[in-house]
């Protein structure tokens, strides 16, 4: 299981120049209204153009995979089109101290260096409250990456699809959920949301050939993770002025 989880996990993550990606991603689906999903980040390395998707979940901090860490990663805001990136903002990565390139944990935060200005085209998204909190059954997964499982065809638009979560039992771990349909994320679509009534309930991770035109679609589950993603997300508090006289006493 681990060499197969790695070889989908790479898949998901592709490389896109602009002006590259002429088609539209996710299979099936439909093209996203631009700027309807305005809590959709665009994620890619400043080098090897290799690229995934992420949330806001608040104006200094986006939400992606783990596997989509990189050494020069940009987040791009407000994105509708890659071939008109706006300017990007550079992160620091926080993945989660236990993800190993194997299956768990699959989960980063991206902590902005300089904070999100909220508008009408840059928006956040909510996170759920609790962890034993009920899920809606219908969600929707979008990203920009490929229209097809057996070839290259990255999207250079926002492109969605409606998914049905099935019984978490058959999702082999308790930190993912998943889906099993013909349509949904692909390669290129690595640690952008599903989003399940009004919050972002999963990451998407990678995805299984269950058999012909079958794939179950595997999710970081997030509200499994929601300790360390608040404490991950403190502000750091501020130590009070050192005095002379306590550095001195540090010497005596």
């Amino acid at each position: 299981m681990g060499i197969l989880w790695l070889i989908a996990t790479l898949l998901l993550v592709h490389s896109c120049s602009p002006g590259v990606c002429m088609h539209h991603g996710i299979v099936g689906g439909k093209v996203s209204i631009p700027h309807s999903r305005a809590y959709m980040v665009y994620i890619r390395d400043s080098e090897t153009k290799t690229a995934c998707g992420g949330v806001l979940v608040r104006e200094d901090f986006v939400m992606t995979a783990a596997h989509c860490n990189n050494n020069h990663l940009m987040v791009y805001l407000g994105v509708s089109d890659t071939d008109h990136l706006p300017q990007g903002v550079a992160v620091h990565p926080i993945p989660h101290p236990k993800f190993k390139n194997k299956p768990g944990h699959d989960i980063m935060l991206l902590k902005l260096k300089t904070p999100a200005t909220l508008n009408k085209t840059v928006k956040t998204i909510a996170l759920p409250e609790t962890e034993n909190a009920e899920i809606s059954k219908n969600c929707l997964v979008m990203g920009w990456g490929w229209q097809n499982y057996d070839k290259e065809s990255p999207s250079r638009v926002l492109k969605e699809v409606n998914v049905t979560l099935i019984d978490s039992k058959n999702c082999g771990s308790a930190d993912l959920i998943c889906t099993e349909e013909s349509n949904g994320p692909s390669l290129g679509d690595s640690g952008g949301p599903l989003v399940c009534g009004d919050f972002a309930q999963g990451i998407v991770s990678y995805y299984i050939n269950e058999s012909h035109n079958i794939y179950r679609s595997m999710y970081t589950h997030i509200a499994h993770y929601l300790p360390w993603i608040h404490h991950a997300m403190k502000t750091p508090t501020q130590q009070p002025n050192e005095t002379w006289k306590g550095k001195l006493d540090k010497l005596i």
